[in-house]
């Protein structure tokens, strides 16, 4: 599902971004040692498009959905920006133990608030990669993104359809990491809320699959299937087993609305 704006054309004058650690941009990793992602990527352009346009990103990577609503929603609601992006969630979904019931709660009073504060709202259907990871948690996810839906057609919000782009299934636009979107995946996201948004598209296919590619082979995939193990997964499962976060003491990752200028790449 992709709906676009029912009034309003672009240019937009100012953007906040609010979110998680898909909204901070990890993994596309700058050579300062930032991130950059696709909420970067969109400001650069909208800024291109509006003199004087000003962006924020509240997005802290690991935040559930009642950390987004308690720390994140009401400063991006006081800002009076044009647009408002809000991904939120997926993190819940991802977890042991995870009561939908609250998360949709949580998601649809985020909404509440939001919608009235700025000219238009996004929202999205989290992109997910294939593998049993997905298969296991895949309910959750989709009960969550039929609540996106339901929200944006009564708030009149945009719905960006990651989930439902084949391009972003495919493992290659995915960290080695395996739950963030490498820079090439960044871009495409960019691209989709820029089009949503109802700006001329720049990358008409950017919902397509990228090319065929030869298997890697069996011991190529067993050796980053350990890597994945000792880098990613077990600090991942230690940090859940003892309620730790990696966004915990992480401030936001630009906290103000002010004038945007793109990092140089």
């Amino acid at each position: 599902m992709q709906t676009n704006p029912p009034h309003l054309s672009p240019p937009y004058s100012s953007l906040v971004a609010v979110g998680d650690s898909f909204t901070e941009g990890m993994s596309d990793l700058l050579p300062d040692g930032t991130y950059r992602g696709w909420a970067d990527l969109l400001a650069g352009r909208m800024a291109a498009a509006s003199p004087g346009f000003r962006y924020a990103n509240l997005a802290v990577r690991g935040k559930l959905i009642g950390q987004i609503v308690d720390e994140q929603v009401d400063v991006a609601a006081a800002m009076g920006a044009e647009v408002i992006t809000l991904v939120g969630g997926l993190n819940d979904t991802l977890r042991p133990k995870c009561d939908m019931v609250r998360v949709r709660d949580l998601l649809t009073e985020a909404v509440e608030r939001l919608a009235p504060s700025c000219k238009q709202l996004v929202l999205m259907r989290s992109p997910g990669r294939q593998g049993p990871v997905l298969e296991r948690f895949r309910p959750r996810m989709e009960s969550l993104f039929e609540t996106v839906d339901a929200l944006a057609e009564r708030h009149g919000a945009v719905v960006v359809d990651l989930y439902g782009a084949p391009s972003l299934a495919d493992p290659r636009l995915w960290d080695v990491d395996r739950l963030h979107l490498t820079a090439e995946g960044h871009r495409r996201v960019a691209e989709g809320v820029w089009q949503a948004l109802g700006y001329e598209a720049e990358d008409v296919d950017w919902r397509t699959p990228m090319a065929a590619s030869a298997p890697a082979a069996w011991l190529s995939r067993r050796t980053a299937d350990v890597r994945f193990a000792q880098q990613h997964l077990l600090p991942w499962i230690a940090r859940r087993l003892t309620g730790r976060s990696s966004g915990d003491g992480r401030p936001p990752k630009r906290p103000d609305l002010l004038p945007y200028e793109p990092p140089a790449n």
